[in-house]
């Protein structure tokens, strides 16, 4: 089959070549690869990837054979699914845990921007509990993750603060959902104690963020776009903010049931892909380079070609 694979000769670590198909396990059914999409955090570190590999989290396609435990959808149906790895191929063969049903509504570029982004927003959102009437702040808010978080924060009843790194990157935030904009690094407009944060960017961002919560306060650290470690003076935030708490997201498993939800609120008119770029996999080092540009509003799909599979 065709496949991204990871060679650190080539430009970005990838190369389009053929690449062997993959062997589904017995609870993992055979997928036919019509859309994936990149994430920032599987491109910065896609040197920590054995060589020869096929990465890629997330991938939409159509069942080409299903699990043969006889659990999870028949052939031919069409699904969203998630992996740690083999999303950049044209097939994958992926645990149903990790996958769902698409509605006929919903397109596989669309579905393709869910796995990674849509459900870590959402289990994030859930991690910091009720939110309604609540301030919640999303920094990195331009980006995948955050695109979903300001719209299902919102969508739960917060007050959501988004924080961008240039006017230009908060575009079309307020109409996700985002009741202020900030794209100050030092958070100088935010002047009233957050409930909750959703960090996509680490470093000193983060520090500041959560040296802003209410006592009981939670921040959760998902990102670190910024690459920059996090410096915090916690004798300050015992003084400041007795309480705050602060924990590294991981996004867990069994994602299939969330995918299923998402998907059905992408179909119902809920929820929207923010697909920021999207065109050929054959044209992956432009959609990498825009991303590691911060020019991609949302998230970067490829459409995976048939031709030489």
């Amino acid at each position: 089959m065709r496949a991204l694979i990871h060679d650190p000769a080539a430009p970005h670590g990838l190369r389009l070549d053929d690449a062997p198909d993959p062997v589904p396990g017995p609870t993992e059914a055979l997928v036919e690869v019509a859309a994936t999409s990149l994430n920032f955090g599987e491109v910065t570190y896609l040197a920590n990837r054995p060589v020869g590999s096929v990465p890629g989290w997330d991938a939409s396609g159509v069942v080409v054979s299903p699990a043969a435990t006889g659990g999870g959808p028949p052939a031919g149906a069409r699904v969203v699914t998630f992996g740690w790895a083999g999303g950049w191929g044209r097939r994958r063969a992926v645990d149903v845990a990790e996958l769902a049903v698409l509605p006929d509504a919903v397109s596989h570029a669309a579905a393709a921007a869910l796995p990674v982004a849509g459900v870590t927003a959402l289990r994030a959102l859930r991690r910091l509990g009720s939110v309604v009437g609540r301030r919640v702040l999303v920094t990195g808010a331009s980006g995948g993750v955050g695109r979903f978080a300001v719209q299902l924060a919102a969508r739960a009843g917060a007050e959501v603060v988004a924080s961008v790194g240039s006017v230009e990157r908060g575009q079309g935030l307020r109409e996700l959902g985002a009741a202020s904009i900030v794209v100050d690094p030092e958070l100088a407009e935010v002047d009233q104690p957050l409930y909750g944060v959703i960090d996509n960017v680490g470093g000193a961002l983060l520090a500041r963020s959560y040296a802003l919560l209410e006592p009981g306060g939670l921040a959760l650290s998902v990102g670190m776009a910024s690459l920059q470690p996090t410096t915090i003076n916690f004798e300050q935030a015992r003084i400041n903010n007795a309480g705050a708490r602060l924990e590294a997201f991981n996004i867990g498993a069994s994602v299939g049931p969330d995918l299923a939800y998402l998907a059905g609120l992408l179909a119902a008119g809920e929820l929207d892909a923010q697909v920021g770029w999207h065109g050929s996999w054959e044209r992956f080092e432009e959609a990498i380079e825009a991303l590691r540009g911060r020019r991609v509003l949302g998230k970067a799909v490829l459409e995976v070609s048939s031709s030489g599979s």
